[in-house]
């Protein structure tokens, strides 16, 4: 889902090179997402979905990191449940990515874009209906 630069992130090149794949990037910003309340789910390509079928959880998925000459840009794709207040939620993703980000990896992130792509509705539990 990234394209294969390495971002570097050293101020200081006497001790040596820090550098962060995008798949790193990928996966804070997948944890970051899952952790707002109202996120269902983030939403991946077919070969994803059938990985975690196999048991391999990718907490990447649904994410897109694209480094530009100007800085990083980010692309989540997530399904919301139903009726929460998807500009609420929105917006907390977006802060909650760039927040987490920033701590761990001390990058200033250009854009983050949340894309809704589906509403989860649950189905009523079959024990609640009989009371």
């Amino acid at each position: 889902m990234s394209e294969h630069t390495i971002l570097n992130v050293s101020e200081d090149a006497s001790l040596g090179n820090v550098e962060i794949s995008p798949v790193v990037i990928e996966v804070i910003a997948g944890i970051a997402t899952t952790e707002i309340k109202g996120v269902y789910s983030t939403r991946g390509n077919f070969a994803t979905g059938v990985a975690e079928r196999f048991g391999k959880k990718t907490h990447g998925k649904g994410i897109k990191v694209e480094l530009t000459d100007t800085g990083v840009m980010i692309d989540v794709f997530v399904v919301l449940d139903y009726g929460v207040s998807i500009p609420v939620v929105a917006q907390k993703v977006q802060e909650n990515i760039r927040q987490t980000l920033k701590n761990m990896t001390a990058l200033d992130i250009d854009e983050v874009n949340v894309h809704v792509v589906g509403v989860q509705i649950d189905k009523e539990d079959p024990q609640d209906s009989d009371n």
